[in-house]
């Protein structure tokens, strides 16, 4: 039987809700080891002087706890 744990993330890019999701999983990887799964709960964006400037996710991870 495998024991899960889940951890949420918060995490931000300029370019897309894809790459603040990326860029979540491969930051959490250096600490957090048999990361299994994503589920992105939220997004948001920043506007600013009528533009996006900034993608927003607020992610749960999943991974395997040994």
């Amino acid at each position: 039987m495998a024991v899960m744990k889940v951890i949420e993330i918060l995490a931000n890019s300029e370019k897309s809700w894809e790459e603040a999701t990326r860029k979540a999983v491969k930051h959490a990887s250096k600490s957090v080891k048999n990361i299994k799964s994503v589920f992105v709960q939220s997004q948001s964006a920043v506007v600013n002087n009528n533009e996006v400037t900034e993608f927003r996710v607020n992610l749960k991870i999943t991974f395997e706890v040994n």
